[in-house]
C-alpha cells in the first residue's frame, strides 16, 4: 500500500464518527437531493457491490431498490457506523476489504456503484482499479461512480499537486488533527477516456456540486 492510501485509510478511519456532516451544507442540499432521486433508479432489482461504502450513507438508499447488495470498506469504523443504519432485513451484507484489490470470491454483479471513491484513486492506479472491478461484474453491469466537482467557496483548497498530476488537500477534523489526503477533481472526458473500452451507453451528469458518470458494462 502506498503511502497516499495508509494516509486515506487512517483519515477515514479517524474520521468516521463525523463523516456524515458533509451532508449537512446548506448550499448542497438541492444537489443532494436530486442525487438522492436518480441513484437508486439505476439499481433496481440488481445485485450490487458498492465500492468504498464507508458509513454506508448511500446504502441506505440503494438497498431498498436493489435485490442484493454487497458494500465494501477497508476501515472496521466506518462499517461499524455502516451496520448501525437501519437498512432491509437479509439484503445488506458489509465486508471489509481493499477495494483497489479485489477478492475473486467477489463475482457475477449486475451493478456497481462508487461513491466518493474515484477522487482518491491516483491517476497511474484507475485502470488497475477498473479492471479488479469488471471482474467482479457480469456483462451488462451497470456501473456509477459519484464523486465531486471542485467548487471555489465551498470544496476544501487543493493545497498540491505532485509530479504526476494527483491533487491533495490539507483537511482537519474536529479534535483538531490535520491530515494530507488524495483528492483529484477529474474533467468529463478524463472519465471518459479512462472508461470508453470497457463501456456502452455512457451518460455523464454535472449538478452544481457533483458529476454522476453512469455506463454499461461490455461483454
Amino acid at each position: 500500500m502506498q503511502k497516499s492510501d495508509r494516509q486515506l485509510s487512517a483519515y477515514y478511519a479517524a474520521r468516521a464518527g463525523e463523516y456524515e456532516r458533509v451532508y449537512d451544507k446548506p448550499e448542497r442540499q438541492a444537489d443532494l437531493a436530486r442525487l438522492r432521486d436518480l441513484i437508486p433508479g439505476y439499481f433496481v432489482d440488481r445485485r450490487v457491490l458498492e465500492i468504498a461504502c464507508g458509513t454506508g450513507y448511500w446504502t441506505q438508499f440503494i438497498a431498498p431498490v436493489a435485490r442484493k447488495i454487497t458494500a465494501i470498506d477497508i476501515n472496521p469504523e466506518t462499517l461499524a457506523i455502516a451496520r448501525s443504519k437501519q437498512l432491509p432485513e437479509n439484503r445488506v451484507s458489509f465486508d471489509v476489504g481493499d477495494v483497489q484489490c479485489l477478492s475473486p470470491r467477489y463475482e457475477a454483479f449486475t451493478g456497481a456503484f462508487a461513491g466518493f471513491w474515484w477522487s482518491h484513486l491516483r491517476r497511474g492506479s484507475r485502470g488497475a482499479f477498473l479492471e479488479s472491478l469488471h471482474r467482479a461484474l457480469s456483462p451488462g453491469a451497470i456501473v456509477v461512480a459519484l464523486d465531486n466537482l471542485y467548487v471555489e467557496g465551498s470544496s476544501t483548497p487543493v493545497s498540491h499537486t505532485d509530479a504526476d498530476g494527483n491533487s491533495y488537500q490539507c483537511r482537519e477534523l474536529a479534535d483538531g488533527t490535520k491530515h494530507t489526503v488524495l483528492k483529484n477533481f477529474p474533467a468529463e472526458a478524463e472519465l471518459v477516456a479512462d472508461i470508453e473500452t470497457y463501456a456502452t451507453a455512457v451518460k455523464y451528469t454535472a449538478l452544481e456540486y457533483y458529476w454522476v458518470l453512469k455506463y454499461e458494462l461490455t461483454a
